[in-house]
C-alpha cells in the first residue's frame, strides 16, 4: 500500500489546527467538502472540483472569531458548522453556495473553548474547555439552551465527540482520562458513567483524541504517552435498551511514534490514521492472522515526514474513497489518497 499526497492546500497564515469533513457531500454528484480552521482565526472551507480534480477554497470564514479557531465540526446534516474559540463558539449555518452567521453560543466560565460538536440526532451540541463539559439543547436556526455544566475532569478538557449513533458523549482530558457522559432516560441527569484511566489500561499522559469505527463498538485513543489503545463496548445492548454498556480495553499500539500523538481517526473500512508531533502519520488495521486471541492490531503503512512541522488532524473522508486529509503547524494541509503498488 502507498499513501500517495495528491495535493497541497495553502491558504492559512499559520498552523492547521483542526479539519471536518461535510458529512452529506461526496455522495452522487454532490462534491466533497471540508473545512479547516488555523491560529490565524479563520476557518476555510474547500471543495473538490470534479473538473480539475483540484482542491479549492470556496469561502474564508474570520469575522466572528475572537481568537484562534481550536476545532471545526458540522453538524451530522450538513448544514451548520461549529467554530471553537476563546470563550464562545460561532455557530456558521450553510445556506446554498454561501455561509451566514448562525449564533455564538457563550458558556458562562470564559476560557479557551477546545471543541465542539452536535450529536448525530441533532438534538445535542456540546463543548469543552477548562475542566469542564458544556452540554446544550438547540437545533440549527434556534437558540441553544445550556442544559448543564458536566463536572468530572481535574485538569483541561481538549476534547468532546458523540457516539455514532447513540445521544452519548465522550470527553478526553490532560487528567489522562476518557470519560463517557449519559443520561439513561429524559429525565434523569447526565452523569459520568465510566472512566477509562490507568487502572483500567488508560493513558499515562494527556489523551488528546479518540475516534469510533463505523459500528460504533470500538474507540481508538490517542496521548502525549506515544500509544494508542483500542476499547470495546457491547453497543448493541445500549441500542437495545438495556442499560450502560462499559467500555473494556482490548490492545495498546506502542513504539510507532517518537512523540505525542495529537490525532487519530477510524475509517469508515476500518483503517486508523494517527498524527503526532514528529510530523508522520501512521496507518493501523486490524491483525487477520488468527494467532491471537481476542482482537490485535498491526501497522499497516508509515509515512515518515508527512509534514515538516506537528501533524495536528488527520480525518478520512466519509464514504468508500481512501482520501485522508491532515493538517500542520506548517500551515499545510495535504490530501492523501491510500492506492495499491
Amino acid at each position: 500500500m502507498e499513501l500517495k499526497e495528491l495535493q497541497k492546500l495553502e491558504g492559512h497564515k499559520d498552523s492547521v489546527l483542526s479539519l471536518s469533513w461535510n458529512p452529506v457531500t461526496g455522495v452522487g454528484q454532490v462534491p466533497p467538502v471540508f473545512s479547516s480552521c488555523s491560529d490565524d482565526e479563520t476557518v476555510r472551507i474547500w471543495q473538490l472540483n470534479p473538473s480539475t480534480r483540484s482542491w479549492d477554497c470556496k469561502a474564508v470564514l474570520e469575522e466572528q472569531h475572537n481568537g484562534p479557531v481550536h476545532s471545526c465540526a458540522w453538524a451530522a446534516n450538513g448544514t451548520g458548522l461549529a467554530a471553537a474559540c476563546y470563550a464562545c463558539i460561532v455557530i456558521w449555518d450553510r445556506e446554498g453556495g454561501g455561509y451566514s452567521h448562525g449564533a455564538t453560543i457563550r458558556p458562562e466560565d470564559e476560557y479557551e473553548v477546545n471543541s465542539a460538536c452536535w450529536s448525530t440526532s441533532g438534538y445535542f451540541f456540546a463543548s469543552c474547555g477548562g475542566d469542564e463539559v458544556c452540554l446544550w439543547v438547540g437545533t440549527l436556526g434556534n437558540d441553544f439552551e445550556d442544559v448543564e455544566e458536566l463536572k468530572g475532569h481535574s485538569k483541561d478538557v481538549r476534547m468532546v465527540q458523540w457516539h455514532p449513533t447513540l445521544d452519548v458523549l465522550f470527553s478526553c482530558s490532560s487528567d489522562n482520562t476518557v470519560k463517557v457522559w449519559w443520561a439513561e432516560t429524559e429525565e434523569d441527569p447526565w452523569t459520568c458513567f465510566q472512566t477509562l484511566d490507568e487502572s483500567s489500561n488508560g493513558h499515562a499522559s494527556t489523551v488528546w483524541a479518540f475516534s469510533f469505527n463505523a459500528e460504533g463498538d470500538k474507540m481508538v485513543t490517542c496521548s502525549d504517552d506515544l500509544t494508542l489503545k483500542i476499547w470495546q463496548a457491547d453497543i448493541k445492548r445500549m441500542q437495545s435498551g438495556h442499560g450502560y454498556a462499559p467500555w473494556n480495553h482490548i490492545c495498546t499500539l506502542s513504539g510507532y511514534h517518537d512523540r505525542p500523538i495529537f490525532s487519530v481517526h477510524w475509517s469508515r473500512e476500518g483503517i486508523i490514521a494517527s498524527g503526532a508531533a514528529d510530523g508522520a502519520i501512521r496507518l493501523f488495521v486490524e491483525s487477520k492472522d488468527g494467532l491471537m486471541t481476542g482482537s490485535s492490531y498491526q501497522l499497516l503503512l508509515k509515512k515518515d515526514k508527512a509534514h515538516d512541522k506537528v501533524v495536528n488532524s488527520v480525518q478520512w473522508i466519509p464514504g468508500e474513497k481512501r482520501l485522508l486529509a491532515s493538517a500542520s503547524d506548517d500551515g499545510m494541509i495535504k490530501i492523501w489518497e491510500l492506492t495499491e503498488y
